[in-house]
């Protein structure tokens, strides 16, 4: 039986390693879990999350020139998606006003390349001088 990339598939566990794990699949075939590929958590010992034996679902990620198949639990296994957090509504702070946006004086479409020069020298030397301020501020030094 050829096995589908993609396709999920279920199991038996028939050997267990430091780097994975050995699944033979039903219908024919077998492939390797690699340690990366067993839970969505860090995994140091594989022991702690299957078992010789245990029934599992795989899905194949890849085949390889030799033939040889790799399996993922993680991919196999459905996993909701990730919920947003609710918004406070007693929400009292005041939002930050972004003191980098350039002032429009004149609008842009009847700025010379001069009047844009000149602008961005400006903006970008107040950058500059709050940049140093900050790092002034955080090292607990003055300038001399």
């Amino acid at each position: 039986m050829q096995l589908e990339i993609g396709k999920i598939y279920t199991g038996k566990v028939k050997g267990i390693t430091q780097y994975g794990a050995f699944v033979d699949i039903d219908g024919g075939g077998s492939g390797m879990v690699h340690i990366s590929e067993i839970a969505n958590t860090f995994v140091n010992e594989i022991r702690d999350h299957l078992t010789e034996n245990q029934e599992v679902k795989v899905k194949v990620i890849g085949v390889n020139e030799a033939g040889k198949v790799s399996l993922s639990i993680k991919k196999a296994v459905d996993t909701p998606a990730p919920t947003q957090k609710p918004k406070r509504q007693n929400d009292n702070r005041k939002a930050r006003p972004n003191i980098y946006e350039p002032k429009k004086t004149i609008p842009q479409s009847e700025m010379t390349f001069e009047d844009m020069m000149s602008h961005f020298k400006q903006s970008s030397e107040e950058r500059i001088c709050d940049i140093k301020r900050n790092t002034d501020r955080k090292n607990k030094t003055r300038r001399k």
